[in-house]
């Protein structure tokens, strides 16, 4: 039974990062996406950056969910996990304090890290851990 553990969790934050991948996609639009991260975390070339997030999190959470190369669907998702911490959550502080989303601009302004930091454990569990059982690829 303890190779559901990490099937649970994958499955659980596949589901999240496909979600992401979707409102970044769909309602703020890549474009809108690429400008919060050039205004907001003052990243160089905000829409490479953009596209590899929204494809990272899409194709690695549906990855993810199926257990198709676990780990390194994880990785590549703590890996930018890491990058929202440090250029824009640390600044607000632990404690989710609200979430205000204004679709037609194309932006969100999330107050808070906890949510980021408790995806980025869970995904550095996964990338420990592996798929679990019922994963297509069997890493571990």
């Amino acid at each position: 039974m303890k190779d559901f553990g990490p099937t649970v969790l994958r499955i659980f934050v596949g589901v999240i990062f496909v979600m992401h991948s979707y409102l970044a996609l769909f309602v703020f639009t890549p474009a809108g996406y690429a400008g919060f991260i050039e205004k907001v975390a003052r990243l160089p070339i905000p829409a490479v950056i953009a596209w590899f997030n929204i494809a990272a999190h899409g194709l690695g959470g549906i990855m993810m969910i199926v257990g198709l190369w676990t780990r390194a669907a994880a990785a590549v998702n703590a890996f930018i996990m890491i990058g929202a911490l440090l250029t824009v959550k640390l600044a607000q502080g632990f404690f989710l304090k609200g979430v205000i989303v204004d679709a037609a601009a194309g932006r969100a302004t999330f107050v808070g890290y906890e949510f980021e930091l408790i995806l980025f454990g869970a995904l550095v569990a996964l990338v420990l851990t592996g798929g679990g059982a019922l994963a297509i690829s069997r890493d571990r």
